[in-house]
């Protein structure tokens, strides 16, 4: 079975994208980035999730990084 994922391993997605895709709201995504159950990145005032910290949050791994921020 080929993994749906794969092409997006370099890719930010944006809390719109994760959103649809784990089919919650926008809030319950940031909450996920505050919580530091989901790696997420804010650069400015935008907040991207790298697709790989994505991944594992669907694969059940979770990640206790939380927000990274760039200058």
């Amino acid at each position: 079975m080929t993994d749906p994922y794969a092409s997006y391993d370099r890719r930010l997605l944006t809390v719109t994208e994760v959103a649809h895709a784990l089919r919650v709201s926008k809030m319950s995504v940031y909450r996920l980035c505050d919580s530091g159950e989901l790696d997420c990145l804010r650069v400015g005032r935008n907040v991207r999730i790298p697709a790989a910290a994505f991944r594992t949050y669907v694969a059940g791994g979770g990640s206790p990084k939380g927000y990274t921020v760039l200058p």
